[in-house]
């Protein structure tokens, strides 16, 4: 069975976190786990195993197919894409396992997804093309599993640097593609999901990346609170990010150079190598408290203006705390355990709301 990765906050209520409520959950689970959990009872024996425990499911992490913990993952938790038939079996898989993990009583739920592929491995015509027609076939089996449900579930596309979609604004644009391929009613089963530190690598001002889907009329499924390293690279000294250099996640970095152009690299090593002066942003979930690490800073503040910029017509309803990377922190700024770490994550957010 995977494990559970992340803690989430629903929005509403007069409390974000009451103290008898159970604590909702986004679950990850592989496509091996899926298989298990779509057999019958499967699902609902979880469920009550959670509730046993104080514990709800309130979404799923689609995005990793195979082992997300691994002793090394990089590239390979973009595979496959939207272009391969399995990427489709597999959400449509857990739409239906969703539908029966959630408490009764639940109004709307999503499955968050990769943002087509890898750019260099899917950006040919033949692949993008086959990406839209899955992603319509998926919003068919999101309805089925809402219609047999009674719950809004939705899938949700997350961008993430490297990939096809990178951007809220490219990003709206297809799947505003995708839902007119799919019919207008498809805006309800096929969504964003937005990631703060995402956004923040990119160097995309929070209230932008929402502004562009409002724009293109894509609602935001669900918003994943997360914080990412920041580095001035204007004295020439990377000393201090060699630590953030480990081998199990891709950690995309991006330079932004004096003329105001992004440079994007794959993964740190290779910008450490060219070691290019500017302000840097690093793709590594830190704790979303953290203002700083050591001799580095965060994008801590960009929490803050995503949580205040949202709407309620956005349709998000499911913030999630996504810091992943605890086992892979440098030792000196790991908290005293993970569950005093996401604890003090949690507070943090509830006292932004």
């Amino acid at each position: 069975m995977a494990p559970l990765v992340a803690s989430s906050l629903r929005r509403g209520g007069s409390s974000v976190l009451p103290r008898d409520a159970p604590l909702p959950l986004g679950l990850w689970l592989s496509d091996e786990a899926s298989r298990d959990l779509d057999r019958p009872g499967e699902a609902e024996r979880l469920r009550d195993r959670l509730a046993g425990l104080g514990l709800v499911v309130a979404g799923l992490n689609g995005f990793p197919f195979g082992d997300f913990h691994g002793r090394v993952v990089k590239h390979a938790v973009y595979e496959p894409s939207w272009a391969d038939p399995a990427r489709l079996e597999f959400t449509a898989r857990l739409a239906r396992v969703l539908a029966r993990l959630v408490p009764s009583g639940t109004r709307s739920a999503g499955v968050t997804t990769l943002p087509v592929g890898w750019r260099a491995a899917v950006s040919d015509g033949g692949s993008i093309d086959a990406a839209r027609r899955a992603l319509a076939v998926a919003i068919e089996a999101m309805r089925r599993a809402s219609d047999d449900s009674g719950i809004e579930i939705h899938l949700d596309l997350e961008p993430e640097p490297g990939c096809l979609l990178e951007r809220a604004e490219e990003t709206a644009e297809f799947l505003a593609g995708v839902h007119d391929l799919a019919g207008q009613a498809a805006r309800s089963h096929l969504r964003a999901c937005h990631d703060v530190c995402h956004a923040s690598v990119m160097f995309e001002p929070q209230d932008d990346s929402l502004e562009a889907y409002r724009r293109r009329g894509v609602l935001v499924g669900r918003v994943q609170v997360s914080n990412a390293v920041a580095f001035d690279g204007s004295g020439g000294d990377f000393r201090a990010l060699r630590i953030f250099d480990e081998p199990r996640w891709l950690h995309q970095t991006t330079v932004l150079d004096g003329a105001g152009k992004v440079h994007l690299f794959d993964d740190l090593p290779e910008a450490i190598e060219r070691a290019p002066e500017g302000f840097w942003r690093i793709h590594f979930h830190v704790p979303v408290f953290a203002e700083s690490l050591g001799r580095v800073q965060t994008t801590r503040g960009d929490v803050g203006e995503c949580l205040a910029a949202l709407r309620a017509e956005d349709g998000c309803d499911f913030l999630e705390v996504e810091t992943y990377a605890w086992s892979v922190l440098p030792a000196a700024m790991r908290p005293g355990s993970l569950d005093e770490g996401i604890a003090r994550e949690l507070r943090y957010v509830h006292d932004l709301l």
